[in-house]
Formats: structure tokens, C-alpha cells, sequence
């Protein structure tokens, strides 16, 4: 969406604006404030002018419009929207060629070990590191390499990687950069102006923020790898819907309103966790001690809403006991959620992975939601407080 300034000249909007009004020009007659959603999978050819729409797995005016607020909100001139966030990493890895190499993460969701173990089944050689490691980070980049995946923060350790620092080192082998933002969604970090050539979403999560539609989508500037990137969607079919579009673009209006109310509400739930005696380690990018507390500060514009810890005692009962966090999967959605990595998001990863990434049995993770902060601190207060005691009842 274009304005002027008094000059006549362009005059760009901020951030919470554009959320709000970009991709959501007035159309037709009628002057409708939301524009319309297009279900139609056909379009007659002459009835337009000039012919822009052909089939809904190709293109979709309601799906543009998603589009265009989401590339807009990156200050990137394209996005490329998918069913969910697990089409939009296949998609990616898709542009690494057979024989080629692939550097990603070692700590990342448990989906994206699946897509890892499916593209090297494929000829790809996916090597794993812990990038938030800069000296390790150096090591694995010294060869030839195809595509780098980054997760920062990490899934679900928080472990914080150096965008900058490592965009910079792939290009000097002509690697295309990933980064799965999915933790912090683009109102606390953006990829692209750190350097990478690719952020990705699960649109799931912060974006829509409701926890009712899947999608999934890839930011960018080149539109080489656009028009690669949009042919994988179209020949695959991993199209989202125009009703799923609308409810994702829909849900991004209030997306700052959300997340720092998430985020206020992540710093009282750390305080009550840090405090604990029931509690190790605090895992959480707004703690000093977190080892790239600095890093973090300088790369997010806040540390986000997601929290994981250790948890000393059963962790079955601790999340039994909690009455406003649903022990559920997911995050990013408008409601507290707790859950247990090592039995539920990271099950299917191969234990001697999961725990040389960090996911220990008793590691908890956290997603605050926006309810009132004092009624999630009394609810995670008094669950602490009650397992801990049904512990040292047993013992």
C-alpha cells in the first residue's frame, strides 16, 4: 500500500500500520473495509483484463493479499504462503540439490528432523551442529555448502544463533540462509535485515495466534528463488486455502497487541521459575545468565514468550496439576500452554539426539498466552508448589 507525504513523495508506513492495512485494499463498489474472500478454484479468462488468475493451486487474490501484508511487514518484496509450516520447510530444502550440502541447527523442532531425515534419503547430506556455538559455527562452514537452517531462538532449548555473523560466512560459499523465526514471528525479529536470504514461519504460531488454522510461509527479496520456491508449491499442492488465508491474515492484525502482552507475561511466569526450588535451569533469552543474553538484545527486539526449564520433580503431575495451561503442543496462540518435550513435541526424535541438543526428560516448555499475568503466576505458583509436595510425600 503506497503514501504520500505532502511533497508527493512515498512515505512508508510503520510496522503496526502496516499490519492493519497492508493487503487489505478497498475493492469494488461496495467499499468493503475487509475484502472478500475468494473461493473460487477457477477463473474465466475473458472477464479479465488483463488475465492474471488461471487455477487456485497457482494463484488466489485472497491468498495475495496474506502475501503482501507478510512481505511487507519484512520489508521484502516477496512471500510465498503454504498449508503449514511444515510445507514451507519442505519447500526450502527443496532447493538443495541431490549431492548437496546442508549445515542446520542441531536443537530444532521435531518436524523439521523428519523433513532432515527424508531430504538425506534423498541424496542431500544434512549436517547438524550447534550453531549458537560461533567457534562450531566457523568449523561446519568452511566446505562447500548449499543451504544453511538456522532456528533461532531454538526448539525447544532457546539456544540463540548469530544471524549476521553466520549469513555472512554462507555467502562467502553462495549458500542460500534460512531462519526459522517461528518463536519470535516477525514483530521481534527480522531475518532479512540481518542478512539471511530467507525468513520462514509456521503461521500457526504468532501469526495467526489463535491456534485455529495451519499455515506456513517463506519472506524474501530474490525472484529466482521465488519463482523456484512458488513452483514447488504449485507442483506439490501445498496451497493453503482462501479461508485458511483469511484467518491467518485476519489473526496478523493484532499481532503486536498479542505478543507484548505474551511477552510481559513470559517475564512474571521467569521470576516465579527462577524463584523455585523445584526448578533448574531457566532457559529464556531476557535472563543475564542466559549465554547469549547480549546477542539476543541486539538481534530481538524482545525475548519473546516462550520459556522452557528444567523441571526437578514428575513432570506429569506438574502439568496435571496446572488449571489455565492446557498441556497441549504448539505455541504462539492466544492461550498459556505447558508441555513436555521429551514425550510430546520431540517424541519421535531419537533420544540420543534430543538429549545431545539438550532436550533432557525434564526439560518443560512453556508458551504464554495473554491472559492476566496474575492468574498464570498463581496457577504455575500453586502447581510448583503442590507436585513438589506429592514428591517429597512419595519420597
Amino acid at each position: 500500500m503506497e503514501r504520500r507525504d505532502a511533497n508527493g513523495g512515498p512515505r512508508a508506513m510503520r510496522f503496526d500500520t502496516k499490519l492493519v492495512h497492508e493487503g487489505t485494499r478497498t475493492h469494488g463498489a461496495t467499499g468493503d473495509l475487509v475484502p472478500p474472500i475468494h473461493l473460487s478454484v477457477t477463473y474465466d479468462r475473458f472477464a479479465q483484463d488483463p488475465t492474471r488468475y488461471y487455477y487456485g493451486r497457482g494463484e488466489n487474490p485472497t491468498r495475495e493479499n496474506l502475501e503482501t501484508c507478510l512481505a511487507a511487514l519484512e520489508d521484502a518484496r516477496f512471500a510465498v504462503a503454504f498449508s503449514s509450516g511444515q510445507a514451507a520447510g519442505a519447500a526450502v530444502l527443496s532447493l538443495a540439490p541431490s549431492g548437496g550440502r546442508v549445515v542446520a541447527s542441531d536443537d530444532v523442532y521435531s518436524g523439521t528432523h523428519t523433513l532432515f531425515d527424508l531430504f538425506r534419503a534423498r541424496g542431500v547430506r544434512v549436517d547438524r551442529t550447534d550453531l549458537a556455538d560461533p567457534v562450531a559455527a566457523a568449523g561446519a562452514l568452511t566446505d562447500a555448502v548449499d543451504l544453511v537452517w538456522l532456528e533461532t531462538p531454538t526448539n525447544p532449548v532457546m539456544k540463540i544463533a548469530d544471524i549476521a555473523a553466520i549469513a555472512a560466512a554462507a555467502h562467502r560459499h553462495g549458500a542460500v540462509v534460512v531462519v526459522d523465526g517461528t518463536f519470535t514471528g516477525p514483530a521481534l525479529q527480522q531475518p532479512l535485515a540481518e542478512g539471511a536470504d530467507i525468513s520462514l514461519h509456521s503461521t500457526t504460531k504468532f501469526i495467526a495466534g489463535h491456534s485455529d488454522v495451519l499455515g506456513g510461509a517463506l519472506v524474501l527479496d530474490d525472484p529466482e528463488l521465488r519463482e523456484r520456491l512458488v513452483g514447488h508449491r504449485t507442483a506439490f499442492g501445498s496451497v493453503p486455502g482462501a479461508f485458511d488465508c483469511y484467518l491467518v491474515h485476519r489473526g496478523l492484525k493484532t499481532l503486536s497487541l498479542r505478543v507484548a502482552r505474551q511477552v510481559s507475561n513470559a517475564r512474571a511466569v521467569v521470576d516465579v521459575l527462577t524463584a523455585s526450588p523445584a526448578v533448574g535451569a531457566v532457559h529464556y533469552p531476557g535472563l543475564p545468565e542466559h549465554p547469549a543474553f547480549t546477542l539476543a538484545a541486539r538481534q530481538m527486539s524482545a525475548p519473546g514468550s516462550i520459556v522452557a526449564f528444567e523441571y526437578r520433580g514428575d513432570v506429569e503431575a506438574l502439568m496435571r496439576r496446572t488449571e489455565l495451561f492446557a498441556a497441549a503442543v504448539s505455541l504462539g496462540g492466544v492461550r498459556s500452554l505447558i508441555e513436555h518435550p521429551a514425550s510430546m513435541s520431540h517424541w519421535s526424535v531419537p533420544r540420543a539426539v534430543r538429549l545431545a541438543a539438550g532436550v533432557t526428560d525434564g526439560l518443560v516448555r512453556l508458551s504464554l498466552g495473554i491472559e492476566d499475568p496474575a492468574d498464570l503466576v498463581e496457577d504455575l505458583t500453586a502447581a510448583l508448589a503442590v507436585a513438589a509436595h506429592a514428591e517429597g510425600t512419595r519420597g
